[in-house]
């Protein structure tokens, strides 16, 4: 039996508000320089949207504005995200390493499924060196439906799993996992939303307790 754990990125293994405001704060600015915009940045109003596809948070943010400058606006935003995580403004989680290294102790494979792009989890994963423990890294972008339900059992399919967790912070992770018969385990972090985690399986503070969630579901040893 092929046993694997699936984590959400943002917000679950990767402190994204740490480089969040500061490239959000640059996609503004930039558009104050082209008269596109005026009053401050809506940092709080992307927090409520945080870990949906890009398209959806410009549609979200800038609904009036024209397809062309969201395009310019995401790729400029994405660039700066990625320079700050080679410039190692970003940080992992407390308990990544020590959640990572007692799944692969205990025989679970790892993924990453996440809405984020490609060039955005790449920089991710390469600058923690992720892949040490990490399977494979999806993006939405790699299929053509927006929802991260199909996205896992992408990864199911590929890779011929048969049980496992999804563990992430929003909604979006809890169905995932719900709709492709998985444990889901939500991780009550920076922008998780009490009523969303309410509807997963167990519900942790920190991803060391992964652990124990797995030991109580899988009959596995702790350590």
């Amino acid at each position: 039996m092929s046993q694997a754990v699936i984590f959400d990125m943002d917000g679950t293994l990767f402190q994204t508000e740490k480089i969040l405001e500061l490239a959000l704060e640059d996609t503004f600015q930039l558009m104050r320089s082209k008269g596109e915009w005026e009053g401050t940045t809506p940092i709080e109003q992307y927090r409520e949207i945080m870990g949906v596809p890009l398209p959806e948070v410009w549609d979200t943010l800038l609904p009036a504005h024209s397809d062309e400058l969201k395009r310019v606006v995401d790729a400029y935003f994405l660039e700066r995200l990625v320079e700050n995580i080679h410039a190692g403004s970003g940080a992992l989680y407390p308990g990544v390493e020590d959640a990572m290294e007692f799944l692969v102790e205990n025989q679970f494979s790892i993924y990453i499924a996440s809405n984020g792009l490609r060039k955005y989890l790449h920089a991710i994963v390469q600058h923690y060196k992720l892949d040490r423990w990490v399977t494979e890294t999806f993006s939405i972008e790699q299929i053509a439906s927006p929802h991260k339900s199909d996205l896992v059992c992408e990864i199911l399919k590929k890779h011929a799993i048969t049980s496992g967790a999804v563990v992430g912070d929003r909604l979006s992770d809890i169905k995932a996992a719900k709709e492709n018969a998985l444990l889901a385990i939500g991780c009550h972090f920076d922008f998780a939303k009490e009523e969303e985690m309410v509807q997963a399986d167990f519900v942790v503070y920190d991803l060391r307790d992964v652990k124990q969630v797995l030991f109580e579901t899988m009959s596995i040893e702790t350590r």
